[in-house]
């Protein structure tokens, strides 16, 4: 992939360097920011990456800057890469009514088919394919790769995972919106960018995929007690019954963990985040 890469910044930390960088991307049609962590490791050897996926309203700067991951992957060797939650642009259409919860920085990490969206609004083939392949070839990254996320990008860290089994050694998400096809967030998202019918919505929900007869892999997931978006929109019981109905089938190996008093924020993310990227190290560091 001969594709020019602009550097925004870079910053020394942790004996590693935080590196922006933005793109002409195909599949999204626009310029895409994306951020790189890469360890001190990185310097002499291929190291396996993290992909962070971030939630509604966020950018690539919410999790480098709140979450106090790079310490942890400066000590494991564990590149940390986080892309844009959406297309952006002046072409790149947003909800008409500049609502949060779609359009620009809520891209639900899937491919839009529904007019106009579909030009611009195809994050699922820029996390899953364009992403991974540009960060291969210029950065000392090896092939081997985990992803995590945070409520939409939870959601989308679950999605690609459970579609692509093989290709990820673990996944992870804090407070995803577990089961789209039933909450308001994602019904809204799903009908504008997929349109009415909702059988095309499927390959875009956890709790369907989970249940179809794939490989599993080992999914660790995070949830806030005193979340204030837990039973409208986030049903991590919805997720923990199709577990048990896929379970039926095939082995999944999930874990959920209720942490009482904990919200919605990145306090809730820092608290807990060390814990995912050893366990996410756990199964990157297998031969």
């Amino acid at each position: 992939m001969n594709t020019q890469l602009t550097l925004i910044s870079e910053n020394k930390i942790f004996g590693g360097w935080h590196k922006r960088f933005s793109h002409q991307a195909t599949s999204t049609q626009c310029e895409m920011t994306f951020a790189v962590y890469l360890p001190p490791q990185a310097k002499t050897q291929k190291v396996p990456v993290l992909y962070w996926l971030s939630g509604l309203t966020c950018n690539d700067e919410n999790f480098s800057h709140k979450a106090g991951a790079q310490r942890i992957a400066a000590e494991l060797g564990m590149a940390l890469v986080m892309p844009d939650t959406s297309p952006r642009g002046k072409d790149v259409p947003d909800d008409v009514d500049a609502n949060y919860d779609f359009g620009l920085g809520a891209g639900f990490y899937l491919n839009a088919t529904q007019e106009p969206w579909n030009k611009h609004y195809h994050m699922y083939d820029y996390v899953v394919d364009e992403l991974p392949a540009l960060l291969e070839d210029n950065f000392n990254v090896s092939n081997k790769k985990a992803i995590s996320g945070h409520s939409m990008g939870g959601h989308g860290a679950l999605t690609i995972a459970f579609k692509n089994p093989n290709q990820y050694a673990s996944v992870s998400a804090f407070s995803p919106i577990t089961n789209p096809m039933n909450c308001p967030w994602g019904e809204k998202a799903f009908s504008n960018y997929l349109g009415d019918d909702k059988t095309s919505w499927q390959q875009y929900d956890a709790c369907y995929l989970l249940k179809q007869d794939k490989p599993s892999l080992p999914i660790l997931i995070e949830q806030g007690l005193a979340d204030n978006f837990l039973a409208e929109q986030l049903k991590p019981e919805a997720i923990e019954q199709a577990a048990k109905q896929a379970a039926k089938q095939a082995k999944v190996n999930i874990q959920l963990n209720r942490q009482e008093g904990y919200d919605h924020s990145y306090f809730f993310i820092a608290s807990f985040i060390e814990q995912h990227l050893r366990f996410h190290w756990q199964h990157l560091s297998k031969n």
